[in-house]
């Protein structure tokens, strides 16, 4: 009876034992299904590490990835290249974390039937995206390295952000035999995870300091003589423009004059404004986290403080970030935080997803804004030309990134239209262009009407 009863509570045990190992499987299962179903080496739901479910579209209902079955993009091949650095290749050689971050509901996991659908349905997103405002902003970079951003500063829907170079996903070039060059860095997402000189952009950032923290802005003048010295160093401008106030020297881009308000601002004054305006930041964007920019005086002797209030000496920003800064002035202080995905039409038990503005709380005064407006808009109206933005009220500023000797600048072009009806928020950046204005000017000109007409047609 002895070897029994032991026998008995033996079985029990192990009884036990299997029921509780069994229980803590269920409980894992309804609680982290969802994960096993959407991890990344799931062979079920992923290939070569990228999101193989559900169907995308953009803002106007146009399919640019049905996948499915297998990865089918859009038909149109100039939309192809446009869409290629948000939606990934099927080699996994370009990442598309917004599809990781949306994963679940794309996938349409439900704990009953798993990745299985009793149903025909099929989990849909809906991005910010035009797709009209994607090729555009392709074809008018021209196959010239760089990026194109828009959002709406009052919603923070992305409606155009194209990186440069790229290629068709349905005819891959041979970018490993490659030897021209055309395909540098085309597995990098330029808009989100790349940083750029600014060159005088950046003087936006110097003046908002400066008309935040100086006494008597309007009464400051500066007289350009084409350079001036710095300790025996000299920091050179583009011109000579004589006598110069605030506005002026903006307009005209001075470096004369920016590098002496630098100075006068002092290290402190700028790192805290570059720091403020997000410039230094990382921010989350539906799965990306930005790159982060670079302002770093620690230690610079006087005539680096100078070239950086002009864009100059270390300076960098993320395209993403500086266009929500632009959204910030346009806003009047703050803006909404971009985002991508506008709605899923999920198969999940999880539910659909329909996204939410959010904003970046107030970051500069006002005021600042109101007089930044003003002087943008100056620039735009006396010396880029509203040709090229047709009706729209467009404020803007300029930028000749400087890289090195041996290569042009790179051209900026950064800011944003002044008008509720159609707040968007814009950056163009074209990797060794030369000037700003020239080339840039007409390419922002070009999508800032395109995503308009967008607007107006909604």
């Amino acid at each position: 009876m002895k070897k029994v009863s032991k026998r008995a509570m033996a079985v029990l045990a192990l009884t036990f034992a299997v029921l509780l190992g069994m229980g803590a499987f269920v409980l894992r299962y309804f609680l982290q299904g969802a994960d096993w179903a959407v991890f990344p080496g799931n062979p079920h739901t992923y290939s070569s590490g990228i999101l193989n479910s559900g169907i995308l579209t953009d803002r106007d209902g146009t399919v640019i990835l049905d996948a499915t079955e297998g990865r089918k993009y859009a038909e149109d091949a100039t939309l192809r290249k446009a869409m290629l650095h948000l939606l990934g290749d099927r080699e996994g050689y370009i990442a598309a974390p917004m599809l990781q971050e949306y994963a679940d509901q794309m996938v349409g996991y439900n704990f009953l039937t798993g990745t299985y659908h009793l149903t025909e349905k099929v989990s849909t997103g809906k991005l910010t995206i035009s797709a009209r405002a994607q090729q555009k902003a392709l074809e008018a970079l021209g196959g010239r390295a760089g990026t194109v951003g828009v959002y709406n500063y009052k919603t923070g829907e992305i409606l155009c952000a194209v990186s440069s170079p790229t290629y068709d996903p349905d005819q891959v070039p041979d970018i490993a035999g490659d030897t021209s060059g055309a395909y540098n860095g085309v597995y990098v997402n330029r808009f989100f995870n790349a940083t750029f000189v600014p060159g005088s952009i950046f003087k936006l950032v110097t003046t908002a300091a400066a008309l935040e923290t100086l006494p008597d802005t309007a009464s400051l003048s500066f007289q350009c003589n084409g350079s001036f010295d710095v300790e025996g160093d000299t920091v050179n401008c583009n011109g000579v423009h004589g006598a110069v106030d605030l506005k002026g020297a903006l307009a005209h881009s001075c470096n004369v004059a920016y590098g002496q308000l630098a100075l006068q601002l002092g290290p402190e004054v700028l790192t805290e404004y570059a720091e403020k305006l997000g410039v230094t930041d990382s921010f989350f964007v539906d799965g990306y986290h930005t790159a982060k920019g670079n302002f770093d005086l620690t230690d610079a002797p006087n005539v680096d403080v100078a070239w950086s209030g002009i864009g100059q000496y270390t300076d960098l920003i993320n395209p993403c970030g500086f266009m929500r800064m632009m959204g910030v002035i346009g806003g009047g202080g703050e803006a909404a935080e971009p985002y991508l995905m506008a709605s899923v039409d999920s198969t999940s038990l999880l539910g659909d997803y329909h996204a939410k503005t959010e904003t970046t709380g107030r970051l500069l005064e006002a005021s600042t804004c109101q007089t930044l407006t003003e002087m943008m808009r100056n620039n735009v109206q006396q010396i880029y030309g509203q040709s090229n933005f047709g009706d729209l009220p467009v404020c803007a500023k300029s930028g000749t990134a400087e890289v090195d000797s041996d290569r042009m600048p790179h051209a900026t072009f950064a800011g944003f239209v002044a008008d509720p009806n159609c707040p968007l928020a814009f950056i163009v950046v074209v990797e060794n262009a030369g000037s700003g204005s020239a080339v840039c000017s007409s390419i922002a000109g070009a999508v800032l009407q395109e995503c308009a007409a967008v607007l107006a047609a909604e």
